[in-house]
């Protein structure tokens, strides 16, 4: 059997139509061999969410965007044509959430399920809610007017404080700490020197500082010896004898405060301590008497008077 050509050119022609529709489908996301369903979803704005962007459910891909356009009933309002390309199931009151994929911007649709609330299966063509989840630039939208406004009281309360400081600060206060800064530097300068200095007598002097080490490493050496060579009943004696010595001393000094003897009256008997005194006073007074007039108590002649006395009496 035989064809014309111009059933051959319409086959051909027909084909590519087809294969026309099949390509603007699936550009716009839509594969026709794929078993698809469609949702809308209503937002109040949908800021870097386009054409494409994918459609989550627990993070896993499940579909795109369609196409984004405004409501004609109310144009304050976006609806959001999104496919699912999954055979995934999920109820009608679930929430689809507009997101940011990364700090860099990007948008995509996450599919919240209710299965607490609803069981009713979402089919095709159902209206989704659709809600709105802060992402980083919202956050520091909202945020960066309450930071601005801390911001701008501490910078006030801090030209407060330095309006007091420089209040607080006059010139004789400022000069005062100059003066105290520079007394501080000289005496670390001079601190340095010092350290410096004994460090050098440490080098200058390190044989010396080493020998009286050894002497003293051998005092002490020696001073062991000696102590280990006391026995410790030898120990016991000498503390035997103090303790003989010392209970002595107390008969004694009790003997003394207790008048008993001659050294006891010696000390607490007042009227040979007055006897003793009348005495001295006496005996300075004699002699002074005798340097004043010593013809009183020496009887002699310069020309020998008393041996011509003993001649005549011989």
């Amino acid at each position: 059997m035989k064809y014309s050509k111009e059933i051959k050119v319409g086959f051909l022609a027909l084909i590519g139509v087809m294969m026309s529709i099949f390509s603007y489908n699936y550009l716009k996301g839509i594969n026709l061999f794929e078993k698809n369903r469609k949702f809308t979803v209503k937002y109040e704005k949908v800021d870097g969410l386009s054409a494409s962007n994918p459609v989550t459910l627990n993070g896993f891909k499940i579909g795109k965007v369609q196409k984004i356009n405004f409501n004609p009933n109310n144009t304050r309002e976006l609806l959001v044509d999104i496919i699912i390309e999954n055979d995934v199931l999920f109820p009608k009151t679930s929430l689809a959430e507009l997101y940011e994929t990364g700090l860099i911007g990007g948008k995509a649709i996450a599919i919240i399920p209710d299965y607490k609330n609803d069981s009713t299966i979402a089919s095709d063509g159902d209206l989704l809610k659709g809600v709105i989840k802060p992402g980083l630039t919202e956050l520091v939208n909202q945020i960066l007017p309450q930071v601005q406004l801390q911001i701008e009281a501490l910078i006030k309360n801090a030209e407060i404080v330095l309006g007091n400081i420089n209040t607080l600060f006059d010139e004789e206060t400022k000069q005062e700490l100059r003066s105290s800064i520079q007394d501080f530097s000289n005496l670390t300068k001079n601190l340095s020197e010092t350290s410096d200095e004994i460090s050098n007598l440490i080098v200058n002097n390190s044989e010396n500082l080493t020998n009286t080490i050894s002497e003293l490493s051998k005092a002490s050496s020696n001073i062991r010896t000696i102590s280990d060579s006391i026995s410790e009943e030898e120990v016991l004696k000498i503390a035997s004898n103090l303790n003989e010595l010392v209970s002595n001393l107390n008969t004694i000094t009790k003997s003394l405060k207790d008048s008993e003897g001659t050294a006891g009256q010696l000390i607490n008997d007042k009227s040979i301590y007055k006897n003793l005194e009348n005495a001295t006073n006496e005996l300075n007074i004699l002699i002074k008497d005798i340097k004043l007039n010593p013809g009183r108590y020496i009887n002699f002649s310069v020309f020998g008077k008393k041996n011509k006395e003993f001649k005549k009496n011989n």
